[in-house]
């Protein structure tokens, strides 16, 4: 299934480096919570592939929150993640 990276996890004055939100087209908290647990993968424009793990959901509008091996770059905003069906 697709996703789509939509901003760092942040507050006022903190950016969580590993920590993203993703848009995979949830409406509501409830159907969030079916991704917790499942497996996201990255892949760069030049094949880099960095994983991660849904941990929650994040808000109540359908976003998941997603923790990555690593940070993405900043050039992953408003792309694409593969979240696999395990």
């Amino acid at each position: 299934m697709k996703g789509k990276v939509v901003q760092f996890r942040r507050g006022l004055k903190r950016i969580h480096e590993r920590h993203f939100l993703l848009d995979v087209g949830t409406k509501n908290r409830e159907e969030a919570n079916k991704f917790v647990d499942k497996e996201v993968v990255w892949t760069s424009p030049a094949g880099k592939i960095i994983k991660g793990k849904v941990s929650s959901p994040h808000g109540n509008k359908g976003l998941i929150r997603a923790i990555f091996e690593k940070g993405l770059p900043g050039q992953s905003k408003n792309n694409d993640v593969e979240i696999k069906n395990e």
